[in-house]
């Protein structure tokens, strides 16, 4: 049973990085807070080589937009990162990165012991809105890495949230044939927990050709939303958009919104996940789809 969540997400401590071994050690702690009409950044700590660099404000005084940068550009064995974001009461953050993640190959004598890893914890406190839409991540073969995703919602919260992951670079005809990637999601509201997913894709498995598996794909995109928007309307409109390339489904869940994609690439998944978007951020945010401009470069 998961005990409730304290009155404000944002006196929460900053959880602890897994120990992965030798590598990079990096932490970032945002906390975004209403003031007025207007999302400001109160909170921007950091340790090692994440960051956040200035607000942003594309869309006037609220959402604050905020690109989440990591100059090594990708995690290698033995790397811990941690990312923790608080929304406080009213407030609207959208978080997205600087170009495609990457998970590098482990490598030296004991490259099956060198494995990266990655928390992120997002909290948001009621009335508010976080939107996490970070760039897809290139898992490369030989990499082996650990993703956990914590969300952590208030009652009366909305949450938008988009992953996407590339087993291979493809663009070379390189696949996954050794490494694994272990990925862990949990979203509750209230302390009620929603959606669970415990997942490890180990490189040259039976699990990336079978039909129940990612049937020979080397892309997999999932999008969750959370809102008082998110009904059955909202999953029947987002049903009649029609991938241009692989397979897309949307279904909902008790509270979640939960669509998925495959194929055989980054590019038609992230414009189908971005047509959905365009339904489902008025629906959980109440303002219209604004693409962040870093997409475009």
């Amino acid at each position: 049973m998961n005990a409730p969540m304290p009155r404000s997400t944002l006196d929460l401590p900053m959880p602890a990085v897994p120990s992965c071994g030798a590598g990079w050690r990096a932490e970032l702690e945002l906390g975004f807070a209403r003031r007025g009409e207007r999302t400001v950044l109160v909170r921007n700590r950091h340790c090692g080589p994440l960051r956040v660099q200035k607000p942003l404000y594309p869309e006037g005084p609220s959402p604050c937009h905020a690109i989440v940068l990591h100059p090594p550009a990708g995690l290698v064995g033995g790397d811990r990162l941690a990312i923790d974001v608080s929304v406080g009461v009213g407030a609207h953050a959208l978080l997205t990165t600087p170009g495609a993640g990457k998970w590098y190959r482990s490598g030296g004598a004991n490259a099956g012991e060198r494995v990266a890893c990655l928390a992120q914890t997002l909290r948001v406190c009621g009335g508010a809105v976080c939107e996490w839409l970070p760039q897809e991540s290139i898992v490369f073969d030989g990499a082996r890495g650990e993703l956990a995703t914590e969300v952590a919602l208030e009652p009366g919260a909305g949450f938008v949230g988009m992953e996407m992951l590339c087993f291979g670079r493809t663009g070379s005809g390189e696949r996954f044939r050794d490494g694994a990637m272990a990925l862990t999601t949990r979203l509750s509201v209230g302390g009620r927990l929603l959606w669970r997913e415990r997942g490890r894709i180990e490189g040259g498995s039976a699990l990336l050709d079978s039909v129940v598996g990612l049937r020979g794909e080397p892309v997999v995109g999932t999008l969750l939303a959370v809102g008082a928007g998110v009904d059955e309307g909202l999953r029947d409109a987002c049903r009649q958009l029609v991938p241009a390339a692989g397979e897309g489904a949307v279904t909902l869940l008790p509270g979640v919104l939960v669509a998925r994609w495959l194929g055989p690439a980054c590019e038609p998944g992230r414009a189908w996940l971005a047509r959905l978007l365009e339904l489902i951020r008025p629906a959980v945010a109440g303002v219209p789809m604004r693409t962040p401009r870093i997409w475009n470069t």
